[in-house]
């Protein structure tokens, strides 16, 4: 039986953290001197790359945690610590200032794998993010729907890469800003959940 309310939790978590909205401004000034067939081919490149490290992580990443003998408990308190931390860059636009002084210091010719697919899409909070909810639906049920929503929030940005100029001109700076701040606040809301989570398998709370 399919868990709706597991699917949409994932969902919003994943979509907050990778950020399809926050990313198109990134990919486009990053790809504004390319054609559009060289964008198509960064963006299929940058989500592709992405989508295998996060099904490597939800995989294998818990097998991973007990092998440095971490628990899926602690692991889980300290994803909604760092989770927390982009939840503050995002509210105070420090998250988009950070990207865009990556991308700048790391000018290549191709950016599809590096930094757009590490560590901009696939990075430490959408890695811890996998992590923790293949942890909460162990099994390969579990596995594949994390993917699942995976798939979804990746498909999500790849036609709003295809499709960044439009969106450009449609939401414009000030709709990016108000976007990414609502986003912040959700994923704010979310990550202390996840440390309650955590302090509960302990016996910390109730």
């Amino acid at each position: 039986m399919i868990d709706t309310a597991f699917l949409i939790t994932s969902f919003v978590t994943l979509f907050v953290i990778i950020d399809p909205i926050g990313l198109t401004p990134i990919f486009i000034a990053m790809t504004q001197s390319m054609s559009a067939q060289q964008k198509r081919s960064i963006a299929l490149r940058a989500t592709l790359t992405a989508v295998g490290l996060l099904a490597l992580f939800a995989a294998l990443g818990e097998a991973v945690l007990g092998f440095v003998g971490i628990s899926m408990p602690a692991f889980r308190i300290a994803g909604g610590v760092l989770l927390f931390l982009t939840a503050l860059d995002m509210l105070f636009e420090r998250r988009n200032k950070r990207r865009e002084d990556r991308s700048e210091e790391d000018d290549f010719d191709d950016p599809s794998v590096f930094p757009l697919a590490i560590p901009l899409i696939a990075g430490p909070g959408s890695i811890a993010t996998v992590i923790l909810l293949t942890g909460q639906q162990p099994g390969i049920s579990g596995f594949f729907m994390v993917m699942g929503v995976v798939f979804a929030v990746l498909g999500i940005l790849l036609v709003m890469c295809l499709f960044s100029g439009m969106l450009e001109r449609l939401l414009g700076k000030t709709g990016i800003t108000v976007v990414t701040r609502l986003l912040g606040m959700l994923l704010a809301a979310l990550s202390v959940q996840f440390v309650l989570d955590g302090l509960q398998a302990f016996g910390f709370a109730g």
